[in-house]
């Protein structure tokens, strides 16, 4: 239990920062895109409260990680947060302007990866104590971690994750239109390439490239 407890105080930080910025960054080009549904709700924000779902960004993580622990010797969680409201009647182009909104979400996710593998290398820099560093740097590698995760996890083609709505934004009018009809389906697609292993197949190199890239590029 001791463990566990580590890993969810040390992981909270970058967690919370990773969700946070990713639904903030939607929320806010949504608005300079000209729809202030957001705005108005107040989730153009850092505040995370704001961004939480009680089940999906705390129930459900937790319970997951207590119990893969305890049953597997490893830890594991799912979870979600609020998604930001956008409503694309305000844009210009609807399409378009959709998969900027969602793309927004995975570049705030690579830039805060890249600002923790900063972050380690400032403590390295500056943190004399061996121990707080080690903690310092565990905690880093998870914010490295979690958002690449979330990076190639909303970049898969399929909707209603963010890589969903940017080829709808990219497809000619029509097929868009077609192509978002498996949206209603889409968790559920997500959950078969999950329990068949084909998810883990597709995203584990695509982690691995991003996480050696953000290293190579910040980490000093």
């Amino acid at each position: 239990m001791q463990e566990i407890l580590y890993y969810i105080v040390i992981g909270a930080v970058p967690v919370l920062l990773a969700i946070t910025l990713h639904e903030a960054a939607h929320g806010l080009v949504a608005d300079k895109l000209g729809d202030p549904t957001a705005r108005k709700l107040g989730r153009i924000t850092l505040n995370p409260i704001k961004h939480i779902d009680p089940q999906g960004t705390i129930i459900i993580p937790l319970v997951m990680i207590v119990m893969s622990k305890m049953l597997l010797g490893q830890l594991m969680a799912f979870g979600w947060a609020k998604p930001v409201p956008v409503d694309p009647r305000h844009f210009k182009q609807p399409l378009l302007d959709m998969a900027l909104v969602a793309l927004a979400g995975p570049v705030s996710n690579f830039l805060m990866a890249s600002l923790w593998a900063l972050f380690i290398s400032l403590s390295v820099a500056v943190v004399s104590d061996r121990a707080l560093l080690d903690h310092l740097i565990f905690m880093g590698e998870i914010g490295i971690f979690i958002n690449v995760l979330l990076l190639v996890l909303n970049l898969l083609p399929i909707p209603p994750l963010d890589g969903g709505r940017v080829v709808a934004g990219l497809l000619p009018k029509e097929l868009a239109l077609v192509y978002l009809r498996i949206e209603p389906f889409g968790m559920w697609i997500l959950l078969a390439l999950l329990f068949t292993g084909l998810l883990g197949q597709v995203m584990w190199p695509l982690i691995l490239t991003f996480q050696s890239l953000v290293t190579k590029l910040f980490i000093f």
